[in-house]
């Protein structure tokens, strides 16, 4: 593929993932409401005005508005727009680790981190990680078999079965000594899911770094109630930050340290 094929993909991948962070959104915001996702149209959430077009248009609209509401100037969160941007950067860090490796793959990449980005911010905010999500993934990995992606159908197997059930003897382990859910059971499907997808390989990474950017970042917010207990926090959100690692560096991650355990 010539440079301008490459920017071709590059542009391409940036302004379809512009457009499709902003359906994130309202994924994000209607799917743990309840709300259906595409009726009623797009409206401010304190004063119900209908959107015009051109204040639906990702990032500029929210920057022309100035973060307000057009009719009653309520403060629009600035999260509508950090997803919009977060989604655009995936999508062509996608193109640009996957496009000449093999086009098929890097579009399911890019459709995976659209994925994540809706978990990481639902469970984020409603501590809630829907089947559908799951159900994405797993379909995601077996469209992932019909590409280069160098993971083979037996390391994804593996990664699900393994995955799963390691996440599970957790589950009910720390029910079991703890006397309360150390993680939640949406936690356990994510991870089978994502090891069907990635492989065993990129999963063992991917919970290694969940683990240790959950550890410390507890570490450094921990806080205490007026009862004196922890606050508690999903592990979602870390997962996802492990498993966009995983996918987009693993490979590379991997051989280096191969690479120096072999000298």
């Amino acid at each position: 593929m010539g440079a301008f094929e490459r920017t071709v993909a590059y542009v391409m991948s940036g302004v379809i993932g512009l457009c499709v962070g902003s359906f994130l959104n309202v994924v994000i915001y209607r799917l743990p409401r309840g709300m259906n996702l595409s009726y009623p149209p797009s409206h401010c959430t304190t004063c119900n005005y209908r959107l015009r077009w051109y204040d639906n248009i990702p990032v500029l609209s929210w920057l022309m508005l100035k973060g307000k509401c057009r009719n009653c100037g309520a403060p629009i969160s600035f999260r509508y727009t950090a997803v919009e941007i977060i989604n655009t950067l995936l999508w062509i860090l996608c193109a640009f680790m996957f496009w000449q490796q093999d086009w098929r793959f890097a579009v399911v990449a890019m459709i995976a981190c659209s994925v994540f980005v809706c978990v990481y911010y639902i469970d984020l905010e409603h501590k809630l990680i829907f089947d559908r999500f799951h159900v994405i993934l797993l379909l995601l990995g077996a469209a992932a078999c019909l590409t280069d992606d160098g993971v083979s159908p037996l390391s994804r197997l593996i990664g699900a079965v393994g995955g799963g059930a390691v996440f599970l003897l957790f589950f009910y382990g720390s029910i079991w000594i703890l006397k309360r859910e150390g993680l939640g059971g949406g936690d356990v499907k994510l991870v089978a899911a994502a090891g069907f997808f990635l492989g065993w390989e990129k999963l063992f990474l991917e919970v290694l770094i969940a683990s240790v950017l959950g550890s410390v970042v507890l570490l450094i917010v921990n806080r205490k109630n007026r009862e004196g207990r922890e606050t508690e926090y999903p592990f979602g959100p870390f997962l996802v930050a492990g498993m966009l690692t995983a996918l987009l560096f693993g490979s590379q991650l991997i051989n280096w340290y191969l690479g120096l355990l072999g000298g």
